[in-house]
């Protein structure tokens, strides 16, 4: 199965723009404006917003093909972009008055956290929610957030079916929030991952709903999709973009290496027999992921969808390991933090840390 170049999805415009700014929004520690003017023109925190709420509800292998190029273009954008593109697939089980007033804005932007770091204790007319919640991607441009609560009445924890602690997702408006810094790594630098806090909010019941295809409120395949695989897609996703502008700037670092009689004909055989080599294993797994992705979404049985996990970790391990084994022959200019190949390299070590990816089951 071949797959094309992420550059093919984006307007040499908009690469352009998002590059040059990346330093700025760096040293932002947040999107900057003209790359979010490109995100919000181009619709892309509404890519699986459902269309009843004038969201693009783009398909599964769509999505992963649009977030990998985002990532491409530039590590921090693409992530913001898929988190809260994530958060804004909510939509889809959110109740229908509810969803209307949090679509309505133009310039609606979901951010939030799958950690269950608050509470929500029952009240007569809805929850009272308290708690913190860290590396919440796009939080300074954030209209609502999304934070997952253990359930509680009085002081007791309610218990699911399992006798687990019930956990369910919230979203809240941004002026009940408080963000601050928390965000202090290495790569996503503009990601502007700070962490928010919410005291003794009180919130009525349909700020409260379910994540299970069950419960989807919005008809459509997109809704029925499990978001364990979702997520482990689009990140996956954005890990192969970073992956494939690395190697991108490597190919620029070694056409010049190559020029230089300093290197001996056996040196520059090293360069180019890895370049390739390791340009193909990222394309294999590239390869293999997507044909898994868009299997399961036009299959999606059980196997199906197990082949985008398992596919899902080879992609990012694959992506992982072959900067890793290019970086070395990249000279001073990769360890130079203000230039664009350590960007990318601090960016893929970051975001590759991801938990969810990290294991190989």
């Amino acid at each position: 199965m071949e797959i094309k170049h992420p550059s093919i999805y984006l307007q040499p415009d908009w690469i352009k723009a998002i590059r040059e700014r990346a330093p700025e929004a760096e040293s932002m520690a947040q999107l900057h404006p003209d790359q979010l003017a490109i995100i919000y023109e181009q619709g892309w925190f509404k890519i699986l917003v459902p269309a009843v709420y004038s969201g693009r509800e783009l398909s599964i292998p769509e999505l992963v093909r649009l977030e990998e190029s985002i990532s491409w273009a530039d590590g921090s954008v693409g992530w913001v972009v898929t988190l809260c593109c994530g958060a804004g697939w909510f939509g889809g089980f959110l109740q229908p008055e509810k969803a209307k007033t949090v679509f309505s804005n133009p310039k609606v932007c979901l951010a939030g956290s799958g950690a269950a770091t608050g509470t929500a204790t029952i009240t007569k007319s809805g929850y009272l929610i308290n708690g913190t919640w860290k590396y919440t991607s796009g939080a300074h441009h954030a209209t609502y957030f999304t934070a997952n609560c253990i359930i509680k009445k009085g002081d007791e924890t309610v218990l699911d079916e399992d006798g687990n602690p019930l956990i369910l997702p919230f979203i809240l408006d941004s002026k009940d929030v408080e963000v601050f810094p928390a965000w202090k790594y290495v790569g996503m630098m503009g990601t502007g991952s700070d962490a928010f806090k919410v005291t003794n909010l009180e919130v009525n019941t349909d700020c409260c709903f379910k994540i299970d295809p069950k419960a989807a409120i919005v008809d459509g395949s997109l809704y029925q999709y499990p978001f364990l695989q979702l997520a482990e897609a689009t990140l996956a996703a954005n890990i192969s973009g970073i992956a494939i502008h690395f190697m991108d700037l490597c190919a620029e670092i070694f056409k010049e290496k190559l020029s230089q009689d300093k290197y001996s004909d056996a040196q520059k055989n090293i360069l180019k027999d890895n370049l390739t080599g390791l340009h193909d294993d990222l394309e294999i797994a590239r390869s293999e992921f997507y044909k898994a992705v868009d299997s399961s979404w036009h299959i999606g049985n059980e196997k199906a969808l197990e082949a985008v996990s398992s596919t899902s970790r080879k992609l990012a391990r694959t992506a992982r390991e072959c900067v890793d084994q290019l970086y070395p022959y990249c000279g001073l200019q990769a360890a130079n933090p203000e230039s664009e190949i350590n960007k990318t390299w601090r960016d893929i070590h970051t975001a590759s840390q991801h938990s969810l990816l990290t294991f190989s089951t």
